[in-house]
């Protein structure tokens, strides 16, 4: 290939939280597993043999109990998935510093006129066995002259797929892709172009580009005929702006009026929201609490604190009192979620008279350390033993 060419290569994991979970835990290998909620959850990750049995994501949870009552449903493991894909985009990094994190568990690399584009198929081929070796997990790679092409090609032969789409044989190689796997044509419009005997991007192409105008519009038409053709001049994108907000939810298996142990949900999710915080280097300045009821209707409450921090003790104190706000305790409860906001970043100034903040930042930081090391929860605060109480 001419180093001239645009060349971007695109890796996708295979059933990325499964294999992660499957490579901690070998003896869930060659079942049917799941990564998802409760029976009111979804499946967000499923096995190839989950797969084979008709299990999909983003499939209710109870249907997928129901139609595969063998199927083994793991809730996830908190930090798990990050660490496994850290360690994959620190390896892309040693082929190019040009690299966009798409996802936790998908990326594009642009080997563009690096060395590593004198021989991209092979250095994407390394990459794809260093994976495997050293995490044990597996991606799907596509390489191709745009991001568009290589995305699609990552995800044609998974899974451990490698597809090489030279340049100027996009079109052909999109011919016979479904138009529903284009990027910004969904279950609807899908259905629209159905209707007039679209279903393929060779067929698209091959449909009077006048008659499509009529159909879908001028504008649509033209792009979607793009996409079909294989042209993007997208750029990877190296740098994205830092998140303005994180949050997490649970959704009961059971409705519940235990506001004691709704209360443990909540302190357990903040403390987990605290550990990605204080790793970040981070602070927040707002706290929220969201309830869902029974009946789907939903109240939420939330206060800013004077000073941002990453502390727990900070917070934990303000959880009872906004669960109070949003929720009255007559009706019960199906969701509750927690979420800290206005984050801002670096250290926070010491005062001439500290309070002990900084010193209770590092016993909060040596206890995330042993929980990564140890496991998830192997030093918690009394507050959240309760969380360990079956519901």
């Amino acid at each position: 290939m001419d180093e001239r060419q645009p060349l971007i290569a695109h890796w996708d994991g295979d059933a990325f939280f499964v294999s992660c979970e499957q490579a901690a835990n070998p003896r869930l290998k060659g079942l049917p597993v799941a990564v998802g909620g409760g029976v009111r959850g979804i499946i967000a990750s499923a096995s190839y043999e989950a797969r084979a049995l008709g299990i999909r994501t983003p499939m209710s949870t109870a249907l997928a109990l129901k139609q595969c009552p063998r199927l083994i449903v793991i809730p996830g493991t908190r930090g798990l998935y990050s660490r496994v894909s850290h360690r994959i985009f620190e390896l892309c990094e040693e082929l190019t510093p040009i690299l966009e994190r798409a996802s936790i568990d998908e990326g594009y690399l642009d080997l563009t006129g690096t060395p590593s584009a004198a021989a991209p198929e092979a250095a994407m081929r390394k990459l794809q066995a260093r994976v495997a070796a050293e995490l044990d997990v597996t991606i799907s790679v596509g390489l191709a002259s745009n991001k568009h092409v290589s995305a699609l090609a990552s995800k044609l032969r998974k899974p451990r797929g490698f597809t090489v789409v030279a340049p100027g044989a996009e079109a052909g190689f999109l011919a016979p892709v479904g138009l529903a796997k284009l990027s910004g044509v969904g279950p609807r419009f899908a259905e629209d172009l159905q209707a007039l005997g679209l279903t393929t991007c060779g067929e698209l192409l091959a449909h009077d580009p006048a008659a499509l105008a009529r159909a879908i519009g001028a504008a649509r038409a033209e792009s979607l005929r793009e996409a079909a053709l294989g042209r993007d001049s997208s750029p990877v994108v190296t740098e994205h702006g830092p998140a303005v907000s994180r949050s997490a939810q649970r959704t009961f298996e059971h409705d519940t009026t235990d506001r004691a142990w709704v209360l443990t949900q909540t302190r357990e999710m903040l403390a987990d929201l605290l550990v990605d915080t204080r790793e970040e280097g981070r602070r927040a300045g707002t706290l929220t609490v969201k309830i869902r009821q029974a009946d789907w209707e939903e109240a939420s409450a939330g206060l800013t604190l004077p000073e941002a921090s990453d502390l727990d003790d900070d917070f934990l104190p303000h959880l009872d009192p906004l669960l109070r706000r949003a929720w009255n305790g007559r009706r019960a409860l199906r969701l509750v979620s927690v979420r800290l906001s206005n984050l801002t970043a670096g250290a926070r100034q010491l005062g001439l008279f500290d309070d002990g903040k900084e010193r209770r930042r590092q016993l909060a930081k040596a206890t995330d350390a042993l929980n990564k090391t140890l496991g998830p929860g192997a030093v918690k605060r009394g507050s959240l033993l309760g969380a360990l109480r079956a519901k």
